[in-house]
């Protein structure tokens, strides 16, 4: 019974965690891009919330790059902490401005994704992924 309250993991799973995590956020988030994408590259005029005063085409554009290109790089685990930071904000805007006076249930879902990008954040991208190619291959230097 007290395995299940102790505190330790098991370095292999922690970082299998972390792929499946990021596979499936990647994943997800990727789809709305898409979507997205598909309103962009449309024509005609674009009908996107503007919400930083930035225009409708260049918030889109910003969310496309976010919800796309940034979730390609979480996905694959390439600069991970750099890419979640659109994201963050992204999401940041979704629940506190652009839902912000709607009921829960409508910040429920981009509010899970901010948590999720802040995790990734504060833990980064775990040792399966390019990130960690990227570091391994640099000489350690102890001081």
């Amino acid at each position: 019974m007290m395995r299940f309250f102790n505190t330790s993991y098991n370095q292999n799973l922690y970082d299998l965690a972390i792929l499946l995590l990021r596979i499936t956020v990647g994943c997800f988030m990727m789809t709305h891009g898409l979507q997205k994408l598909d309103m962009l590259m449309e024509g005609g005029p674009i009908k996107f919330a503007d919400p930083i005063g930035v225009g409708a085409q260049a918030s889109l554009i910003l969310t496309v790059f976010a919800e796309l290109i940034c979730s390609f790089l979480i996905l694959m685990g390439f600069a991970t902490r750099l890419a979640t930071i659109p994201l963050i904000i992204t999401m940041f805007v979704a629940v506190f401005i652009i839902h912000g006076k709607d009921d829960f249930g409508n910040k429920e879902l981009p509010g899970l994704y901010l948590a999720v990008y802040i995790l990734l954040l504060v833990i980064g991208s775990g040792r399966f992924s390019v990130d960690r190619l990227i570091a391994g291959k640099k000489r350690k230097i102890n001081y």
